[in-house]
């Protein structure tokens, strides 16, 4: 191993550690608002009909949020994108605690699709943590960091009680409480990253291009040419496919499980601990998918996702009654978008030139965000219709969706490195 090889790798791991920690922060701040924020919406509203609207706009703010920050990393690097990220998050819960204290329902609306800018950032984190990796490392490296987010995502809804406590102690509505603890991670995150991201990756991977001769083309990219660089490059598009309707049979199904539950008169606790499991799915077992993913391929291991998506389906369908069988499913599905997300990713990644990633990884969280709200919203509607058990059957249709185009685009363009 050459110095030179072995001076890039530690650098990549203490670039995985920077990411790591931030993906932490981040997450503690998402996981508390995200959770606590359909309770404060239904209370400020003063119906519990209009709660769901949280994560409705938290998920546009992560939608709409993605693509610029993506845009802003491709010229200023990820240290600042991560950073304005969390910032805003941070503006956002701030607003949402003078929309608790106003009993403002269209000011809780702002604060919370703000505070989805938190999320954007941690989605951009795990692109962030290919921008230096090896090709023989990239999915082992992405997953580490989508597993830090495990910390958070538990930890995050649990802040309730300590909230409630602190917003009495300031003199704030109860619920307030949890809002100001996740905006005072969202400022610690955006210090952490100020002064820790040094050297930027996505930054000096340009600069370590430069010395090692190759040209760096200067892109300034706007959402059309992204668009066109997935119409000209099949992979990247059955990657962006592949990430967008995983996420959307998980969002689906996950949003509508608790519904279901209360209807079968499940008491809260096992509810809660039904959703633990899953989160645990999505993220506790991120680094095995990724190990997979650079030992058998991308495509290989999406397909594995899916099949493991069409397995939860098929259990809820089947035995949607019967409360074991829906823990399982709920678990199955968490492990299906989780094997589906890291390797769908790294082919991303691997698809496009290095000048490129930033902002079509950009459009392909806008994309992955826009169908997972779709998929919430069209989920609640099909549930009041046609009931759980067949919510999950007509899903299946997606999985089926991302199994036929990863495999046709594998097949027209067999050969290449990334199938």
């Amino acid at each position: 191993m050459s110095t030179t090889t072995a001076t890039r790798r530690g650098l990549q791991r203490r670039i995985l550690t920077i990411l790591s920690i931030g993906q932490v922060l981040g997450a503690l701040g998402t996981g508390a608002s995200f959770s606590i924020g359909s309770l404060m919406a239904a209370h400020i509203s003063g119906t519990p009909a209009l709660g769901g609207l949280s994560a409705t706009f938290a998920t546009l703010g992560t939608a709409l949020l993605a693509f610029p920050l993506a845009r802003y990393a491709n010229r200023w690097g990820r240290r600042w994108a991560l950073s304005l990220g969390l910032g805003i998050a941070a503006v956002g819960s701030v607003i949402v605690v003078f929309a608790d204290v106003a009993q403002s329902f269209p000011l809780f609306i702002v604060g919370i699709a703000l505070v989805g800018a938190g999320n954007a950032a941690n989605l951009q984190t795990r692109f962030a943590a290919t921008d230096l990796a090896q090709p023989a490392t990239r999915a082992r490296d992405l997953s580490l960091v989508v597993w830090a987010t495990t910390v958070g995502v538990v930890i995050g809804p649990n802040l309730i009680g300590p909230g409630n406590s602190f917003g009495l102690i300031l003199g704030l509505p109860t619920l307030a409480g949890a809002f100001v603890i996740a905006a005072f991670f969202y400022v610690v995150g955006v210090v952490f990253y100020s002064i820790g991201l040094r050297p930027d990756p996505l930054l000096e991977a340009r600069a370590q291009r430069v010395r090692d001769g190759v040209e760096v083309v200067s892109t300034k990219r706007s959402i059309g040419a992204a668009f066109g660089i997935l119409r000209a490059t099949p992979m990247a598009a059955a990657a962006v496919v592949a990430m967008a309707l995983s996420h959307g049979v998980m969002v689906a199904i996950m949003s509508m499980t608790p519904v279901h539950l209360s209807m079968m008169n499940v008491v809260l606790p096992l509810i809660g601990l039904t959703v633990s499991l899953h989160t645990a799915g999505m993220y506790g077992f991120s680094p095995l998918f990724g190990w997979l993913s650079d030992r058998w391929g991308r495509i290989a291991v999406i397909v594995l996702g899916q099949i493991i998506l069409l397995a939860a389906l098929v259990v809820n369908t089947v035995a949607s009654g019967d409360m074991t069988a829906v823990v399982v499913s709920m678990i199955l599905l968490g492990l299906g978008w989780s094997a589906s997300t890291v390797a769908a990713s790294a082919l991303l990644t691997e698809s496009v030139t290095p000048e490129d990633r930033p902002t079509v990884q950009g459009l392909s969280d806008t994309i992955m965000s826009f169908t997972g709200a779709a998929a919430g919203a069209a989920a609640g509607i099909t549930l009041a219709a046609i009931g759980y058990g067949l919510l999950n059957a007509v899903t299946i249709a997606l999985t089926v969706g991302v199994t036929s185009t990863v495999l046709i685009v594998r097949a027209r363009t067999r050969g290449t490195p990334t199938a």
